[in-house]
């Protein structure tokens, strides 16, 4: 591991107590290790995760927080032993930026499944033993292992939330093979996950369909997202796509039933959940009857999360973002959990960070 110190005064915006209130925060970043990449953040995604962490959802959270795991920027200093970045690039860093390095998965590129378990960019306990704090500040230093090199053709707007977001359903539709042209796609709920499930599916080369609560949605899935779109309580219009889908990917978080979605796939079906509902039920008949598959997913590993950055700029992807300045970070997590928002918030940090 690369040698710890304190480095230089970070500005960023932090949770201090469970009310999950942001506000201006002074801390340091670590030196720049051999192997570290020094990255001046221009813009970070907003997640449901800024909300979890900093108001102490789920019990763990390691006060101040600063949130932010959706990280574009530029390179401004890279450690001696740096090979893979130079000064002035663009990357990404995404939901972690350490692993053991050394386990099956980490040996495979799936760092994300680190035996040892991954370190997650903010409220995590890095190997020095100090606290990960995230991409709602100025810099960031990070280990050019997670660091994602991003064309400089690709606005960096854009291509911070593909760095959760985005690769939270590349991920499961490649592993799965949902990229081949012709077959039918489902997607489960349209926000800041789903429209990007919409959007790699159309670029795969299948028939979409979104499923949603909210017919007001409607319009902007067949206009904006060209993909067709069925009231998920509309029972007719559910019956009448019986045995039609060989994929479907559940982003929803709210809980739902599962049943009339399972009877949606075809025989050998494949759904897969990137949500987080309370619970997961359904008949074991509608799983067994046509040898369906259940499958649950996490972001990606390294080399994962690189292809996807790589193929949204080769193919013109990029999420629906509605840009903001960091003293709006507390108003977009009031309206994420609303879900008021299309699709994904992002923080001009460079312009509004000062």
């Amino acid at each position: 591991m690369s040698s710890q110190g304190i480095g230089e005064d970070c500005l960023g915006w932090a949770a201090r107590d469970a009310s999950g209130v942001l506000s201006p925060y002074k801390f340091s970043r670590r030196t720049l290790g051999n192997e570290d990449v020094h990255i001046k953040i221009t813009h970070c995604g907003v997640c449901y995760a800024d909300v979890v962490w900093t108001r102490n959802k789920l019990g763990d959270s390691k006060y101040p927080v600063v949130p932010g795991h959706e990280i574009a920027g530029i390179v401004t200093k890279v450690g001696s032993s740096v090979r893979r970045f130079n000064v002035g690039d663009h990357v990404g860093v995404g939901t972690y930026v350490n692993s053991c390095r050394d386990c099956e998965y980490c040996n495979d590129m799936q760092e994300v499944h680190c035996t040892k378990g991954s370190i997650f960019t903010f409220n995590g306990v890095d190997f020095d033993g100090t606290i990960t704090k995230g991409g709602y500040s100025s810099h960031i230093v990070v280990h050019e292992r997670y660091c994602f090199m991003i064309p400089k053709t690709y606005p960096l707007a854009s291509a911070a939330p593909l760095l959760c977001a985005g690769i939270t359903v590349y991920s499961p539709m490649v592993r799965h093979k949902m990229n081949q042209p012709g077959k039918s796609l489902g997607v489960i709920g349209l926000g800041g996950l789903g429209h990007m499930a919409v959007k790699f599916g159309k670029a795969f080369g299948l028939n979409v369909t979104v499923f949603s609560t909210s017919i007001s949605k409607k319009e902007e899935a067949l206009s904006l997202l060209g993909a067709d779109f069925v009231v998920s309580s509309n029972q007719e219009e559910m019956t009448a796509l019986a045995k039609s889908l060989d994929f479907i990917v559940d982003t929803a978080s709210g809980d739902h039933p599962f049943d009339p979605y399972m009877s949606l796939l075809k025989t050998y079906g494949v759904f897969v959940i990137v949500g987080f509902p309370s619970e997961i039920k359904f008949m074991p008949a509608n799983l067994i009857l046509g040898s369906k598959t259940i499958v649950g997913s996490v972001t990606g590993g390294t080399k994962d999360i690189q292809e996807m950055i790589d193929f949204c700029a080769a193919n013109g992807i990029y999420p629906n973002i509605e840009v903001i300045p960091i003293k709006y970070a507390n108003e977009a997590l009031e309206r994420l959990i609303k879900r008021d928002v299309k699709y994904r918030f992002v923080i001009d940090i460079e312009n509004s960070l000062k």
